[in-house]
């Protein structure tokens, strides 16, 4: 059995910790009282992984079996999870490959003959064909992608889209063309944390931008309360009624998967343990990691990081009606994840690593590093955030005035043309983003070659809206200067000078938080 999170208090014989910063850590000595939060050690993984994915299909949540829903002349189309899922990418055999040539065995063995393969990309990049090949392997692969069987969405395509409906809320249900005809969409999911799955599969990976501006909002973002309960989420309500708005319209047959917490292979499994727990060897690697990576290049780096692959245990397999599957899911990802804290406090850290669902074999941006940080982690929580309101909040990352031009194009002039006007979510929403939407280059960049969706940056600034209106004072440590300004933050050397700087907003002797992760957590505040 796995032990449940743990909760700290710093006193005089807790060692330095752990905090990631991008493309490296540094070990930081905390206040003395400061609580940290660890993530629960990984639940066990499945044994016959292959069994429970057969499992699942066989018995099915609130729905008939998937042998029982295929046959001769059919239009089966599968979609799946893209490659801003798991973080850090699985080592193969990828869970997407095992589970989808089990569908593509059965609908053979139906009779089945057309079927299609959709990356499920919403307004992200295009998969590359390493990574499809990755995530599928190279079976699924050759037998598909030669005869264009095998793709990704395209959100731009205006003869691939097809219009659904409209909600009781007025929000426009548009998806891929292929999918909204078929006699059967397979979803196949990967939930590496509670915000995934459900209903946000299908009716925003398959979406397009019409129907994605209707959650992907700044109004939406700032009155979600925690995007990893979506019962209490605006964005997840939003997608949730679409969803049941597609139930009506197209027969969907849900695969969710979970993992544990094996995020780190070896030689940097000490990033899975708590501190004390490291015996000689983890001690040892990791003062060379940390000696290595203090005078390596940031290409070197950047190389050495986004080429970690977790070697994660598949916790659970379930399949058939969305919601009751989602609920299943939930279960898996809560134990693996949820740990109880008491109270807010008055300051949150958090350490900001390397990756985002949205740079993977890129540099992480500013503006990612904001969604990452404001965004993901701070909506760690349930009930209630882990700060309180009007209080500050710490980051650690260097923040680096980078972007990639093949990946994040958008985010380029978004950095130095829109955060030059405002830094408000409503107000950038109300004055920028449609034009970023409709540009005919950045649409293009995103059709054609592997770039985000021009509007991309808007959204991911979106997300740390919520954060930003909760707390009254935002401190990067380590961060470049001019990055973190122009975004409407300051920058500290030290983590002592970060709390001389939040001091006017929380006073001197204020409560303290840290939320140790990776591996992942949700902070369940009572």
């Amino acid at each position: 059995m796995s032990r449940p999170g743990f909760v700290l208090e710093v006193d005089d014989r807790t060692p330095p910790l752990i905090v990631h910063e991008g493309e490296g850590f540094r070990l930081e000595k905390f206040p003395l009282g400061t609580r940290v939060v660890y993530s629960p050690e990984s639940l066990p993984a499945l044994r016959d992984v292959d069994g429970a994915i057969r499992h699942a299909l066989e018995e099915p949540e609130n729905s008939e079996p998937l042998r029982a829903l295929l046959r001769p002349g059919m239009k089966l189309t599968i979609a799946f999870d893209d490659v801003s899922l798991p973080l850090p990418p699985m080592k193969r055999p990828d869970i997407r490959q095992r589970v989808i040539e089990q569908v593509l065995t059965m609908a053979a063995e139906a009779g089945v003959d057309d079927v299609q393969i959709i990356a499920a990309l919403a307004l992200h990049r295009r998969m590359t064909p390493s990574e499809l090949q990755h995530a599928l392997g190279e079976r699924v692969y050759r037998s598909f992608a030669p005869d264009g069987l095998l793709y990704n969405h395209d959100a731009e395509d205006p003869d691939n889209l097809e219009f659904i409906g409209t909600t009781d809320q007025g929000e426009e249900v548009e998806i891929n063309k292929r999918a909204a005809q078929s006699d059967l969409l397979v979803y196949v999911n990967i939930n590496i944390v509670p915000m995934d799955g459900g209903h946000k599969s299908v009716p925003i990976g398959l979406a397009s931008y019409r129907s994605l501006r209707h959650h992907h909002n700044s109004r939406t973002m700032v009155h979600s309360r925690s995007f990893m309960d979506h019962k209490k989420s605006a964005m997840h309500h939003s997608a949730w009624r679409m969803g049941r708005l597609l139930k009506d319209h197209l027969k969907i047959f849900t695969i969710e998967t979970t993992l544990n917490n094996d995020v780190f292979p070896a030689p940097y499994e000490f990033l899975n343990k708590r501190e004390w727990e490291w015996n000689v060897r983890d001690q040892a690697t990791m003062l060379a990691a940390k000696r290595g990576l203090a005078v390596a290049p940031s290409k070197l780096k950047r190389k050495i990081f986004q080429g970690i692959q977790a070697p994660y245990g598949i916790t659970g397999v379930h399949a058939g009606e969305t919601e009751a599957v989602h609920e299943k899911t939930l279960e898996n990802v809560y134990r693996q994840q949820a740990v109880e804290v008491q109270g807010q406090s008055d300051v949150l850290i958090m350490g900001v690593p390397y990756l985002c669902p949205y740079n993977v074999n890129a540099v992480m941006n500013p503006i990612l590093a904001t969604c990452m940080g404001l965004g993901y982690f701070f909506n760690s929580y349930r009930n209630k955030p882990v700060v309180r309101p009007g209080g500050a909040v710490i980051l650690y990352h260097p923040v680096p005035y980078e972007f990639s031009q093949l990946h994040h194009p958008s985010y380029v002039d978004f950095f130095e043309e829109v955060l030059a006007e405002s830094t408000d979510p409503a107000t950038i929403e109300q004055r920028f983003e449609k034009q970023y939407a409709t540009d005919p280059w950045y649409i293009h960049l995103y059709r054609t070659s592997y770039a985000y969706h021009g509007v991309h940056p808007f959204y991911m600034w979106y997300w740390a809206a919520h954060a930003m209106d909760h707390v009254g004072d935002v401190v990067w440590v380590g961060a470049d200067r001019r990055a973190v300004e122009r975004m409407g933050f300051r920058a500290a050397s030290t983590l002592a000078d970060a709390l001389e700087m939040v001091s006017g907003t929380v006073g001197r002797s204020p409560s303290i938080t840290y939320t140790h992760n990776p591996p992942h957590l949700i902070s369940d505040v009572r």
